[in-house]
């Protein structure tokens, strides 16, 4: 009798194996296994295996006035997941049922259930190192198992029914329903484990497809970035059509169905009308619920993802199959997110359309202010020239001519260091004529660091600043001393004057951005923009000592253009 009753315990344990599917399938099997469950968690998975500890009931064998079964499995998980009050209540719920069945064995069933529920429960309490493993799951049961028969023993009577009858269901409830225990846990850690794998796979795929799309999409959402863009998804993963839109029309289509849905026409789908209009996500899984007003159209089932920019959808990324019911949940991850990345890569390149023209914007302010007292004062030197030294005042005025130029170019594109350089000699020219020998300057630059590309317009500012606050306030005069050094990866250049030197309230201000009282507006915008060109580690360095001098000091990236140096900013946020 002992060993039918086992193999008929382990025959209705298929039960244990569809409530362990089901639970898998639940989308809070992140939260339960990770152990950050909410209160609704904890409610919803102890009304469900209190439920299934009275399903082990219902399917219990009867034996001498009582139930062989396997109430156990249910309510030992319970506690194996969500700890001593769900392992309780789980075991409370299934209890209560047991003991209103009746029988000499009905109340020690149910207190039963509820120490092992708690027993569970206080495995999972113990266990820090995550998920209980199968042998531990195994253990518990046969702890728990062993401790119903000790209860039944010692409160049900009369004590020699009790004792033949856990004689009887002892040994096959013991073996059974600890395997049944173990068997559930090894299916839901199996279940979220494939899980995890397939979110990593599809992450990995959406990272290289936005690693590759990230070219085309820093220029915005356009037909040619869509168009780029819907061609790497489709060659990367196996789909019928890929399409992109923006708010009224397609911008891409590539793949089945491109002989009517043609980039620039209004959009044809209902479900991308309705992703458009709401922000989330649509799923197709008939051409009715696709609705594409072309009768013959092939496209059979799709994912309608919306991209935003700053909680506004802008546009849709959609994939298309030409089977209905096709749309998975690996295909609706992936199009979320390669949605999001795209989203993301779109207001990055918002942002660095805004900061271009921020840095255009400085630029022209830094022109507008040098341009005037620098023109009069030059115009002035130049006058003064005319008829003592006709010659000199030529140079001077062709000197000026270069250097206005040079400063009213309207784009800020990388240049070489040398004709920076250049355009800095011009306007010192200019202006030791009109200091005269109060104004000394000293060049040290190495050969090998006039190729460097530099923002053009960043030198002479800080130079004039040199000479307009630190030396034009002494009445001697002093020295600037320009010096450009070659290093690996970078040019470093060094503006050094011996003038009246910036207290360290101020020094501490003239970088701020905007600040242009005093000593900073030039320092303040070329220092931005070089931050904004290359990065925060790029920023001026200003040191001075009043009394003594100032000293800032430039750093150049040798072979990184502007532009790449913010597809790297880029490619740090989206990967």
């Amino acid at each position: 009798m002992t060993w039918s009753l086992a193999l008929t315990l382990a025959y209705r344990l298929s039960m244990v194996a569809t409530a362990a599917f089901i639970l898998s399938r639940m989308p809070a099997l992140g939260r339960i296994l990770s152990r950050q469950l909410t209160p609704r968690d904890k409610l919803l998975l102890t009304l469900a295996l209190g439920g299934m500890g009275i399903v082990g009931t219902y399917a219990a064998v009867p034996i001498h006035g009582a139930l062989a079964n396997s109430r156990v499995v249910g309510v030992m998980v319970a506690g194996l997941l969500g700890g001593p009050l769900v392992g309780a209540g789980a075991g409370l719920i299934a209890g209560v049922h047991r003991y209103l069945l009746g029988g000499f064995t009905a109340f020690s069933c149910a207190l039963a259930a509820v120490a092992e529920g708690a027993l569970g429960g206080l495995v999972q309490h113990y266990y820090r190192r995550g998920p209980i493993p199968w042998h531990v799951a195994l253990l518990a049961g046969l702890a728990g198992e062993t401790l119903q028969m000790a209860i039944i023993l010692a409160t049900a009577r009369p004590f020699g029914e009790a004792w033949a009858l856990v004689q009887i269901i002892g040994p096959p409830m013991i073996i059974v329903n600890s395997i049944g225990v173990a068997i559930f846990m090894v299916i839901v850690k199996t279940a979220a484990e494939q899980r995890e794998r397939i979110a990593a796979c599809q992450a990995q795929q959406a990272l290289r497809i936005a690693t590759q799309t990230l070219p085309f999409l820093r220029h915005g959402l356009n037909r040619e970035s869509a168009e780029q863009t819907a061609r790497i998804i489709y060659n990367s993963v196996k789909l019928a059509a890929v399409a992109i839109t923006n708010g009224q029309e397609i911008l891409a289509h590539v793949g089945r169905g491109d002989d009517h849905h043609h980039p620039g026409t209004p959009i044809l789908t209902s479900a991308t009308l309705k992703a458009l209009a709401t922000g989330e996500v649509q799923v197709a899984q008939t051409r009715d619920e696709i609705g594409c007003q072309e009768k013959n159209c092939r496209l059979a089932s799709a994912v309608v993802v919306p991209l935003k920019r700053r909680e506004v959808t802008i546009g849709t990324l959609k994939l298309y199959h030409d089977r209905e019911n096709s749309i998975t949940a690996v295909d609706l991850e992936l199009a979320r997110g390669l949605a999001h990345l795209f989203s993301t890569q779109l207001e990055l390149a918002e942002v660095e359309s805004e900061a271009r023209l921020r840095a255009q914007a400085e630029l022209k302010a830094l022109q507008a202010q040098v341009h005037p007292h620098f023109l009069f004062n030059a115009l002035n030197t130049i006058v003064s020239l005319v008829r003592t030294r006709p010659d000199k005042a030529r140079e001077l005025l062709i000197k000026l001519a270069s250097f206005f130029r040079y400063s009213l170019r309207k784009d800020d594109a990388p240049i070489p260091l040398a004709e920076e350089l250049a355009h800095v000699e011009a306007y010192l020219a200019i202006e030791g004529t009109r200091f005269g020998n109060k104004l000394q300057v000293v060049q040290l630059v190495d050969p090998a660091a006039l190729t460097c590309p530099v923002p053009a317009f960043t030198l002479q500012p800080v130079v004039e600043n040199a000479i307009k606050h630190g030396l034009q306030p002494k009445r001697e005069g002093g020295r600037i001393k320009i010096t450009a050094k070659d290093q690996p990866g970078e040019v470093i250049v060094t503006i050094e004057d011996n003038g009246v030197g910036i207290f360290p309230e101020e020094l501490d201000k003239i970088l701020l951005p905007g600040y242009g009282r005093g000593h900073g507006l030039g320092l303040s915008i070329v220092n931005e923009r070089l931050k904004g060109l290359y990065g925060p580690g790029y920023a001026l360095q200003v040191n001075s000592t009043p009394g003594q001098g100032t000293r800032v000091v430039l750093r150049f990236p040798k072979e990184t253009s502007s532009q790449e140096v913010r597809e790297d900013a880029l490619y740090s946020c989206c990967g």
